[in-house]
């Protein structure tokens, strides 16, 4: 690990080393491209599997909030000379393969928000005291909207599980979309974490977040009487 520097300022990323620029440059373009593949492909979907004018509503404030999370990280982007063609789906860069899931129902949207928003919430995490301070403050501006949209699955898990069938479809998605969680985190052995965690501009391995990660969905699972598959872990 090297000493830490702190860059305050798009202007005075300008001045850091080019690795350090290269590193912030990948994350701010990864959480662009997915944050708005995101969006498109499970949040605003959902809103026609929404059941209630309510659930439709708040269905609505998701998918309004996630576009949001891609146009600050696109803003941003724009801000330290990224071009846009690279911070949006089909640019060269491919969004994470949790995105190829085809949502179908109403419970496969309440798993995904369930279990892969608690995964957003701990790479957002990971930003808190990133060293390059526009993107540090940019997750700390997001976070409370990620943990709505954990607590968003939450809920709408709590009203599933009272009947017999809500909770047996709602585990049938949880079965079929947790596989494709594990793998968010990346491989043991990434070259990019690696880097990112020598300019201190992550924290932590990708193995940590993702034990870390298995222990809270575990524990968000079991509060509502569901069980998670088990996976075979990223090489």
């Amino acid at each position: 690990m090297s000493d830490p520097i702190v860059v305050k300022s798009v202007e005075e990323l300008k001045s850091a080393p080019e690795e350090y620029r290269e590193a912030v440059a990948k994350l701010v373009i990864s959480h662009a491209i997915n944050e708005l593949y995101g969006a498109q492909v499970f949040d605003e979907p959902a809103i026609a599997y929404a059941p209630t004018p309510y659930a439709k509503w708040l269905t609505c404030r998701v998918a309004m909030e996630e576009y949001g999370h891609h146009v600050r990280f696109k803003q941003l982007g724009v801000q330290m000379g990224i071009p846009e063609e690279r911070m949006v789906p089909g640019a060269g860069k491919r969004p994470l393969s949790i995105f190829e899931f085809p949502l179908k129902t109403w419970e496969e949207f309440v798993a995904i928000k369930l279990l892969a928003d608690l995964a957003e919430i701990l790479q957002v995490e990971d930003l808190l005291h990133c060293t390059f301070h526009p993107l540090r403050n940019l997750a700390r501006a997001t976070m409370p909207e990620e943990r709505f949209h954990a607590q968003f699955g939450e809920d709408f898990t709590a009203e599933l599980v009272k009947t017999p069938e809500g909770k047996a479809a709602l585990q049938a998605a949880v079965n079929e979309y947790f596989p494709y969680l594990p793998s968010f985190f990346g491989g043991s052995k990434s070259k990019n974490n690696e880097i990112f965690r020598k300019w201190h501009i992550k924290q932590r391995t990708n193995d940590d977040m993702r034990a870390d990660y298995l222990k809270r969905a575990t524990e968000v699972a079991a509060k509502y009487g569901l069980t998670l598959p088990e996976v075979r872990q990223a090489a």
